[in-house]
Parts: structure tokens; sequence; C-alpha cells
């Protein structure tokens, strides 16, 4: 029987020999007796060069995570080989060795084409498999696109005529049988009867068959479960296929290449392997440095934007060699990729940019790692479809180690904590085999060994030590603790049992009270009135249920405004000193410990819409009732908060919060409580300004502050121009202490002119205007009629200046005060303003103090200040004495002063408060009424007390 049973496949395999050869034989003939007819015409594309044009342009195609870096760059160039080291059979599943522990044998790298090379030499008749696998994030992926890419280039792998990717995702989701050969055509119609592919004599040598994501189908090698086939005509399973191709007994000619993760390795048999490689990532910081090179330093920048790129480079790369936790987070390519798209995010956001936020990018990290995946086996042997989702099941415990850690304020934890929250309660052989899987390729990828100590990372502890681990990045902790939380994962035993009895009720109730309205027809007791108390219990459960969503809000309103966390850096800061480091002094608030502000703000932000989606397809799914419930309770709290003083970092990461949330009403309706926002001395970014912009551009035009305090903020004209919608709902606008030159007055002018715009209090102080930008503000005048007050003291102001601002005051009718102390204004220019000014309906104050003014100056300042033609005093502030007394404004000169003298020139200051000593003790002779000698004396300690700080304050080496 078995002799007959290979006379008939041998039969089989000549007679689709011999149909075969008919069919070319008669093509050729065709073609011969149509060559006169068609010479002229171009032949028919060879299948191969339509496969390779049609696999570089899918290949090509930039995930959409890629997209936020601003598409400048290619797959070609921003692709980094990772490190790929061959392994022995019997090292395959060892733990990759840290990139800061010293190899002791080192290996060489090799290529894959390297793999396949030297293996093909060794058996020039039979294909070869090789298995390039790695754990989780080492850029397996990344390494099957450029490799596609290459062999369609002509780069690599030209010892193979046809390259074949198939996606064992996609392969898994097939239901029906097909044959190799459908397969391919399914996949690519243009290959669907390549003679490549017959299996006819020796031509699939010239074939590579990859598999990509290996651990994502249920392969089974048992001979017992997967029958033999060699036939690749003959419909299979897709699994099937696979298995008879890796055992050389379909198409023993073709070579296959396999990737997979550590977990999947052994499902292979090692004696269908030919060669094992491992993806170890980016071993050494040089590595890593060109990854980011080629994200941060993109094309189409100006100059300014490319060297603030590659400074950005520096910092990191100075960082990185400091052999931090960074470094080893960053020897997984995914976590390079999480670096620079949130370094990204913080220094080239601006109102051009896409649309992103720093939860969206966590989303989008997870969703590239663990999109659409189940917790399997990991065996190769197919288990019930009872499979739950893998980032769900990621969220229930690593999830509930970091909401521990965030809890308890722990950012580092011990093996007997991993095992207690990480699969301490499994009972069954399934769940023992899912956790072992769970724990090579998840946990590894989330915890890492601690190395801020510098002790250890993998090397033996030492007697008394305990070998602790930590989030490979810090910012994830508070991501999957938000997550956590808002999923409602921490929930007590007694709530989640009470929501499966009001489950069961509810659906109970419906047949119990259909049941009872059919038996009162015939038996009309009252009784059945009581079967009426099962609907309340699901009303009850629900009014329970938006209670817990309430405490929600209240978590994130209570971390939000911590009083031990209210002189940190702002959360922005805080994340980009994470990354890049602390370069110069500790600021003043410093504290080693985590903050953890990050973590309301991430769950804010997993409230958005955009956010949700992305969760939805990693099927952990937040409902929109949840949403609803959490934000009417937010709102109140926030508001409560907001009537309270809040520091500016509080108010920054409150900012933050709402821009996260992407929620324009609750936005609306949280910044309506607020009549200042007061942010000096933050160190203001692209970034920040936009998160202030688009925060108030979610108010109704109708909506006014008070009072925008962006001084000390270290502003650019950039920043100015992303500012300007928030500046149209300011009345007063302080930009002081910034280093704004002559080109921002431009956009301010603009500002001015703006109808939209409410501006009342303009305070210019201490930025280089000069006489050019002020010239260009003045532009303004004659169609604003809005402004009221305009400092522009310390702007380097000098008399061409004072004169041109003389001959515009009167074309400006609402303008009160005006500030031009601190300047380079003579007598002359001095006078003419102070002419004008006498003349004009509304001004009434005009600070002139600390200009190079003589007494004769001083005095007919005052004189004509006093006079008016209009009975009008008009208020000029020159000097501490008016004449042979004090100035009644001698005090709020000396403040401001003593506020502005630490950045003002030290010298000049000096200089100006001995001539104020020195007309202080003229006038104080002058004087022979006693009280007024001593109203003199306390002017004059004063003045000498600020001029003790200043000594006091001098540097050390200032004479």
């Amino acid at each position: 029987m078995n002799s007959l049973h290979r006379r008939l496949a041998t039969a089989l395999r000549w007679n689709r020999y011999w149909r075969w050869k008919l069919s070319h034989l008669r093509a050729a003939g065709a073609s011969c007796r149509t060559l006169s007819t068609t010479a002229s015409e171009p032949g028919p594309l060879d299948p191969i060069e339509i496969h390779k044009r049609k696999l570089f342009l899918w290949f090509s195609h930039l995930p959409q995570e890629e997209k936020q870096f601003g598409g400048y760059f290619t797959p070609e160039t921003m692709h980094v080989d990772p490190l790929i080291l061959e392994r022995n059979p019997e090292e395959r599943v060892g733990f990759q060795s840290s990139p800061l522990q010293p190899q002791t044998t080192p290996i060489p790298p090799v290529t894959i084409n390297q793999l396949f090379e030297s293996a093909r030499s060794l058996n020039e008749e039979r294909g070869i498999n090789v298995v390039l696998y790695g754990a989780v994030g080492t850029g397996k992926a990344t390494v099957v696109r450029k490799l596609v890419l290459d062999w369609c280039n002509g780069v690599t792998l030209t010892q193979f005529k046809l390259l074949v990717p198939f996606s064992c995702e996609d392969l898994s989701q097939l239901t029906k049988v097909a044959s190799l050969r459908d397969l391919v055509g399914r996949k690519y119609l243009h290959l669907k009867r390549h003679p490549l592919l017959s299996g006819d004599g020796a031509q699939a040598k010239n074939v590579l068959f990859l598999f990509n994501g290996m651990e994502k189908m249920m392969l089974d090698f048992r001979m017992g479960t997967t029958e033999l086939c060699d036939d690749p005509s003959e419909a299979l399973p897709a699994g099937a296929v696979v298995v008879n191709l890796l055992r050389k007994y379909l198409l023993p000619e073709a070579s296959v290449l396999v990737t997979t993760r550590l977990s999947a390795v052994d499902i292979i048999p090692q004696k269908y392997v030919t060669r094992y490689a491992q993806i170890c990532g980016f071993n050494d910081p040089q590595r890593q440095r060109a990854y980011f090179t080629s994200r941060l330093l993109l094309q189409g920048r100006d100059g300014a934007q490319n060297q603030a790129a590659q400074d950005l480079v520096e910092l990191l790369y100075l960082n990185l060699q400091k052999q931090n936790q960074l470094a080893a987070a960053c020897f997984l390519p995914s976590y390079c990729w999480l670096t620079c798209a949130t370094l990204h995010y913080l220094r080239f956001t601006n109102a051009k940019s896409p649309l992103r936020t720093l939860t969206g990018i966590y989303t989008s990290f997870l969703r590239m790692n663990f999109g659409g995946e189940v917790l399997g086996s990991g065996t190769g042997v197919p288990i019930p479809d009872r499979q739950n989702s893998l980032m769900l099941y990621v969220v229930q415990t690593v999830g509930k180690l970091a909401f521990d850690g965030v809890t308890n304020k722990r950012t580092s934890f011990s093996e007997n904590e991993l095992e207690q929250w990480i699969g301490g309660k499994t009972k069954t052989d399934e769940e023992l085999r899912q956790l072992v899987t769970f724990r090579t390729d998840v946990v590894d990828f989330f915890l890492a060994p601690c190395v801020d100590s510098g002790r250890h990372y993998h090397g033996d502890l030492c007697e008394g030590d305990e070998r602790r681990f930590v989030f490979a990045v810090p910012a994830m902790q508070e991501y999957l603790a938000a997550l956590y939380v808002v999923l409602g994962e921490n929930k007590s035993v007694l709530e989640k049992l009470t929501k499966q009895v009001s489950v069961a009720i509810g659906q109970a109730s419906e047949d119990v009270n259909t049941l009872v309205s059919i038996l009162s027809k015939f038996i009309p007791l009252r009784i059945f009135t009581i079967f009426n108390l099962l609907k309340l219990f699901p009303k009850l459960f629900e009014k329970f249920n938006s209670q817990n969503k309430g405490s929600i809000a209240r978590t994130m309103a209570a971390e939000m405004f911590r009083k031990e966390d209210s002189y940190n850096e702002d959360v922005l800061d805080q994340m980009e000193q994470s990354l890049l480091g602390f370069h110069g002094p500790q600021p003043r608030h410093y504290t080693k410990s985590q903050p953890f502000e990050l973590y309301p703000i991430f769950m804010g932000g997993l409230l958005h819409y955009g956010n949700r989606v992305l969760l939805q397809q990693l099927d952990c799914s937040i409902h929109s009732t949840t949403v609803v419930q959490i934000t009417k309770a937010l709102r109140k709290h926030l508001v409560r908060e907001l009537n309270k003083p809040q520091p500016p970092e509080e108010l920054m990461d409150l900012l933050v919060l709402l821009y996260e949330f992407q929620n324009p009403r609750l936005t609306a309706e949280v910044v309506a409580s607020l009549r200042a926002i007061r942010l000096p001395n933050i160190r203001m970014t692209s970034l920040k300004c936009f998160v202030l912009s688009s925060v108030l551009s979610c108010t109704p035009g109708s909506y006014h502050l008070q009072v925008l305090d962006l001084s000390s903020c270290l502003l650019t004209p950039d920043m100015l121009r992303s500012l300007l919608p928030a500046f149209r709902h300011a009345q007063t606008i302080n930009l002081q202490f910034n280093s704004l030159g002559p080109e921002s007055c431009s956009l301010l002018r603009d500002l001015l002119l703006d109808s939209r715009s409410c501006i009342h209090t303009l305070l210019l102080c201490d930025n280089p205007l000069l006489d050019s930008g002020v010239s260009c503000l003045l532009d303004a005048f004659p169609d604003n009629q809005t402004l009221t007050h305009l400092s522009l003291m310390h702007t380097g102001m000098g008399d061409q200046s004072a004169r041109e601002l003389a001959g515009r005051i009167q074309q400006h009718s609402s303008l009160q005060e005006i500030n031009v102390a601190y300047n380079n204004i003579g007598d002359s220019a001095a006078l003419s303003l102070v002419d004008v000014c006498r003349e004009h309906p509304n001004i009434h104050t005009v600070h002139l103090y600390l200009n190079p003014l003589s007494d004769v100056g001083k005095q007919s300042l005052y004189v004509r200040g006093s006079q008016s033609s209009s009975s009008r005093k008009v208020r000029v502030l020159a000097s501490v004495t008016e004449g042979h007394d004090v100035s009644d404004d001698w005090h709020p000169i000396l403040s401001v002063i003593r506020e502005n003298a630490s950045s003002w020139d030290r010298e000049r200051v000096q200089q100006q408060l001995k001539v104020f000593l020195r007309d202080l003790e003229w006038g104080r002779q002058q004087q022979q009424n006693f009280w007024k000698r001593i109203h003199f004396r306390r002017v004059e300690r004063g003045v000498r007390e600020t001029l003790r700080m200043l000594e006091r304050d001098a540097p050390s080496g200032s004479p």
C-alpha cells in the first residue's frame, strides 16, 4: 500500500511538471507568432520587479507615531542598526546583558546578510532557517522593515531572487485553509502562479520567506497534530503551512527567516533551526546618539532651530554617558523612541506642529509595542478562546504595582514585592504558563534593576544588599498608575461584587416584573408589588458608582495641589530634567524624592477622546459615562482649589492638565474662575506658550483676564507670536525682564492694533527695546484707544524716542500713566515730554527717575508738573526730593529700585542713590522745621539701606 501511494505521488508530480512545461511552450509559441505585430510594444513587466516596487511602497509607509517628528525623514535616513549577535543553541534563551555591565568575552556583531551567506555555503542544496529573536522593544519590526527595503533596492540578500514577507498576526486571523501558493497569491496577486513557488526542481533555493512576529501564531510541530505536506498547492491551515516550511518538508530548498520574542524561541524545535541570532538593542551610547540625531536633527529647520536641536542632542548624550537609569532604558530602541518623542514634544511644539499631548505619546508608545495582543501561554499549543487582552493584564498587574508605589511615594520595589503584585494568585497550569510568558516578554520591558546607586545592575549583590527594581522610565509608573485608576481597577472586592450583583438583579428584575404583570391579571394580590423593589438596587448602585467617580476627581485635584509639591519645578521642566539631567546649580527647592505630579495630569489626559480610541484598540475601554461623571466632579474641585492663591508652578501644572484633557467646555468653565494668571520666573518654552494660548482660546471672546504676568520668563519673539491669542484675553500684560529686543515691538504693535484685544496696561520694563523698538511700538497710538498705562522703564530709550513719544501722546487720548524711568533721557527731552503731558486730558503720572537729569532739570520738571493751564497737577517722579521738600513719591521710587537693583547696572544705581543722598542732605540743611528734618532723616535711612543692600549682594570680585 505504501509503495502504491509513492507511485501515485510520483505520477502526480510528473503530471504537474509536464503541464507546466507545456504551458510555457505554448506561451513561447504564441510570443513568436505575435513578434512581428508587437515588436514596437513594451513587454509585460517582470512579476518580481512588480513585487519589489509594491513591497517598497508598502514598507516605506511611516507609522502614524513617526509622523509627529515632522515627516522630514524616510525609513532609510531614520534607521540605526541595533546590535545583532549570533547565539549558540544552548544560550539562545539566556538573559541579554546590560549595556552598563562590561563584557568579559566580546562577541562580534553580525548582519542578516552574513547569517544567510555563511550558512548557505555549508549546504548549497537545502535552504536554511534563521530565528531572529529579541525582547520587546529591541527593534525587530524596524530591522524587518529596513531589510525588506534594502532587498528591494538590491543592497542586501541579493542571493535571493524573491523575498516573501508575511505578518504572523495576519496569518493567525485566517480561518479558511489555503495552500502556500494561495497564501502568496492572496497577499501578493502578481506572484500567484510564479514558477519559483511551484516546487519543481531546485528553483525554490532563490526564495526567502520572512515570518514576522511568530509568537502571535500557535504553531504546533507535533506529528499527530500537523500533517506532513510537500505540495505547495495543497490547502492547509496557515499554521500547518508555516510548520512544513520550517520542517523543510515543503519547498526544502527555500530559506526561512523568523522573528519572535524571547518567550517563543523554543516553539520551533532546535533540529529545524540552522542559526539563532539575538537583537540586543543599542548597547552603547554611540548607537543611541545616532538614533537621537536621526530624529531630532531634521531637515527643513532654520539655523536657530537646528542649533537648538544640536544642543539638545549634546545634553542628552552627556546625560547618557553618566550610565544612569535613562542609559539603561535607552538600551531598548523603543525607549529611545519615547525619549525622542518626549523631547520633541517639549522643545519643538508650536502652533504649526500637529496636535500632540504627553498622554497621547505614552498611549501611542504602548500601542506600538502591545497593540491588539492577547495573553498567550507561549508554548505553541493552542489554548481555549478565553484569552485576555495583554495590555489589560499589564494594567491589572504592573499598573497595580505602579499605583501602590504612587500611593506610598515609592519608586523602587523588591523582588518579593514583584512576586506579590505580579502573578501572586496564579493557580492553574495555564495561568502559570501565561505568567512565565508575561514575565519574560513584558515585565522586563517595564521594570529594570535600579542602577542609580551605581552599585550593581545584574551583578552579584553584596551581603545584606537587596536588588531593587524601578520603572525603566519614571513617568511610565505614573502613567500606568493613572490608567489603573481611570479603568476602575482599584475598586475593592465589595465594590466589584456589588457591580456584579447589580447587573444580575437588573437583568433578573425585568424577567420577574414581566412574570408578575401576567400573574397579577389572574391573581390580584398586592403582594406582587414588592417585586418593584428590585428596580431600586441598580439605581442605588448607579448613584454609588457616580460617587466613586467623584472620588477619582477628588484624587486628581488633591494630587494636583499638594502643599509639599508647591515649590517644585513645573511638571514640564521636571520631565525635561529627567531626560537631560541637571546642568548647573540645582533649583532652589530641589528634592531628590519623586513628586509624582504627572500622575493627576495623566489621569486627565486619559479621558481625552483620542486617547480613549487608542486604548480601545488595546482592549482597555473607558466609557463615556465614566468621563462625564469624572469631568462633572472635577470641575467643582478645581474651581474650589483655584479660589486659593497658588504658586506659579502649580498654576502652570493646572494649565498642562487642562491642555492634556482636551475638553474645551471644562477648560472654559475652570478658567472662567481665574481673574489673573501669574507665571513670574517660569522658564517659558514654545510648548508652554502653546499650552497657555490653547487653554485661553477655549474661553469665549467676552472673557478677560485682569492680569497676565509673564515677567522673567525668558520669552523670545517666536514665543510672543504664539502667545498672541492669549494676550487678546488680558487687560494687564507684564513682560518685564524678558530681554525682548526691537524685533518684538512689531508683534506688540500688531497686538495693540488688533480690534479683539483689550489691553489696558502694558509693562515692558527691563527689555532692550531701544529707540527703534519704541518708535515701532508708538505707531499703534493713533488707532489704539484702550491702553491706559504704558511702562517703558529701562528699555534703552534716548532723547530721540522720548521726543517721538511726546509727539504721539496727543494722538492717544486714553493714556493715564507713562513710565520711562531708568533710561537715557536728558533735561530737554524730559521737559518736552512733561509739557505735552500737562496738556493731555487724562495723563496724571510720569516716571522719570534714574535718568541723567541735572538738578536744574529736576527742579524744572517739578515746577512744570505742578503748573497746568487746566488747573490739573501732573505727578512727575524724577527724584526723592522736590525742591526743598521730600517728594511724596519717595517710597514707590525706592521700592522699585530695591525690587530691580539685582538685575540693573549696579554701579549706575549706586551713583543715582548717592545723588539722592546729596539732594536729601542739602534739603535737610535748608529746613528749619524739626519734624521735616526728622522726615528727611527717615528717607536718608531708607536710601542708605538700599545702598548697603547693593554692596552686600555685590559679587566678590566687584569693587
